[in-house]
């Protein structure tokens, strides 16, 4: 067997830095140094025959050493490492991570007092991943080419693809080192190309507060919101941007349909610094939630938030009643070799607040008054659309028992993969149904339930979005989120 000798981009030594602006001008320098020379060597074999090299080049990386057990003000969550020793992370897409790397390696640098090292990594970057920046070429199928693309260009490595870092404790790299961020570059990568293949809009576009939704319904207030918002001089938000279309400036303008809907239509209501809005309809289902939380989870959002219909299980309960929750009953599964049921999701007091403080301001309603439209307590998530149609001895003891206030099939695994990936989380939830009181979801009840609850249940989750963006990263990013060993990056 012939082994080819190997291309890559010039290998210089690592450099020193303090400043982190010049620290991420040299990731993109080394990212785009990369990406240039794999894109350029498909190019060029591509209009001929096989190679006789083999063509690799290397994601960026960032090294932080230290060597004191001073301690770091304990208040911040992030920012630092605990004890001392080397951490490291590979780098992905410099131009889009930009803001959030000048700042988490300016907080590093500042609590230890002391720089960071940039150079290469001894990790491949897939073809595939380096084409993602130019949509006019595209990687061909295996049995396109006259040889295995695999045997001349490095391609995607599920071993190195994975969630061990968030999932874990003590791990390491290959070299030793210890995790400085909760992603490497190849795990982000497969996730950009994932949100571009699932939203139909581009991974710039995502802001930094994230709402979901399971119905269409809230799609059609979310651009009528934006039209308005655009509308208004004063009101900061500076386009909008839907599947399949570029930035919108105009509230006049047409949006046009998508071709081809995408899996989870998703829009993005822009403003300066990706402080905006993003609406994502995730559908009916956990799978789904936790397909599309799993790749939003590497842009680093500030928050997401659930809001969706649910089945009202108190008597009590209105249509049209808000659930604040609380607490979870994890009937999802989808997450369980990843966070065991076990494991409590906590309510996060910032988040819990900006909520509630949203309904008042939205409904005009406070304190005891309050209580008339609005519940707190326990969601239960299930992954059975259908279990009225089961015997109710079994799951309505369960239910009781747990205290649940109403079911659904998303909220749970989006608080759930929220507290894995420490992104701030919170669900509030309107009742559309009460199945065990005889109330079921049909067209003739739904459409009035729908006419009237709809704008008003979006607008309070774009004010607590609205709420929360005032506050500072430190204090929305609760300590609550942080395990025994944590990466210093966000």
């Amino acid at each position: 067997m012939t082994v080819l000798a190997m291309k890559s981009p010039p290998a210089g030594e690592p450099k020193r830095f303090s400043d982190p602006a010049a620290a991420v001008a040299e990731l993109q320098r080394l990212y785009s140094e990369a990406t240039d020379f794999l894109r350029d060597s498909f190019a060029e074999i591509a209009r001929g025959t096989r190679p006789d090299v083999r063509y690799r080049a290397y994601y960026p990386e960032i090294r932080l050493t230290t060597t004191s057990f001073a301690a770091v003000d304990n208040r911040l969550s992030f920012g630092h490492v605990s004890t001392p020793g080397t951490y490291s992370t590979t780098v992905t897409r410099p131009d889009l991570f930009r803001n959030y790397l000048t700042q988490q390696i300016g907080l590093v640098t500042r609590n230890h007092g002391t720089e960071v090292e940039i150079g290469q990594s001894r990790t491949p970057i897939p073809l595939h991943f380096a084409m993602t920046a130019d949509a006019a070429v595209t990687v061909p199928q295996e049995g396109v080419l006259d040889f295995p693309l695999r045997d001349v260009f490095d391609v995607p490595d599920l071993t190195t693809t994975h969630d061990e870092i968030v999932n874990g404790f003590d791990y390491r790299h290959e070299d030793g080192s210890g995790p400085l961020a909760p992603f490497t570059a190849q795990r982000i990568d497969y996730s950009l190309a994932r949100l571009q293949h699932y939203t139909a809009t581009a991974a710039e576009h995502f802001q930094n507060h994230i709402l979901f939704t399971n119905y269409q319904f809230y799609v059609d207030e979310f651009i009528a919101f934006a039209r308005a918002a655009l509308a208004a001089p004063d009101s900061g938000y500076t386009g909008f941007v839907g599947p399949g279309t570029g930035i919108i400036t105009d509230p006049r303008a047409e949006i046009p349909p998508p071709a081809k809907l995408p899996q989870m239509p998703t829009y993005h209501l822009l403003r300066e610094g990706s402080a905006g809005i993003t609406l994502v309809n995730i559908g009916v289902g956990p799978s789904n939630a936790k397909t599309a939380t799993d790749h939003i989870a590497v842009l680093r959002p500030h928050a997401w938030l659930m809001l969706g219909h649910c089945a009202g299980l108190r008597n009590s309960q209105s249509l049209g009643d808000y659930v604040l929750a609380h607490g979870y009953l994890r009937e999802d599964h989808v997450l369980d070799d990843d966070l065991p049921v076990w494991v409590p999701i906590p309510a996060l007091a910032e988040i819990q607040i900006a909520l509630e403080e949203a309904v008042e301001a939205v409904t005009e309603l406070q304190g005891y008054d309050l209580k008339k439209i609005m519940r707190t307590g326990t969601v239960a998530t299930i992954d059975n659309r259908n279990w009225e149609l089961r015997d109710q001895s079994g799951p309505v003891q369960r239910l009781s028992q747990s205290r649940a206030i109403a079911l659904d099939m998303e909220s749970a695994t989006i608080a759930a993969n929220g507290f894995r990936f420490r992104v701030p989380y919170g669900t509030l939830l309107c009742v559309s149904d009460k199945p065990l009181h005889g109330e079921l979801k049909l067209p003739g009840m739904a459409t009035e339930f729908y006419k009237t609850q709809v704008a008003r249940h979006l607008l309070i989750g774009i004010r607590a979005m609205e709420t929360l963006r005032e506050m500072p990263l430190e204090r929305i990013h609760s300590r609550k989120l942080r395990s025994f060993e944590e990466t210093a990056f966000l």
